[in-house]
């Protein structure tokens, strides 16, 4: 995947969690921005609030 698998023991696992992490805030923000830009519009179709 991104040479993690060539790394020993606790670089490993370290590497792993960072990766974990950024994708999960790429996600966060990715979705954030994705809600900002359509979810009104989502909301008056589906006869929400």
């Amino acid at each position: 995947m991104f040479g993690i698998e060539t790394l020993t023991g606790s670089s490993q696992a370290a590497a792993l969690v960072g990766v974990v992490l950024v994708e999960a805030m790429v996600l966060y923000v990715g979705y954030g921005a994705l809600e900002s830009a359509v979810g009104s519009t989502v909301l008056k179709l589906l006869g929400g609030d």
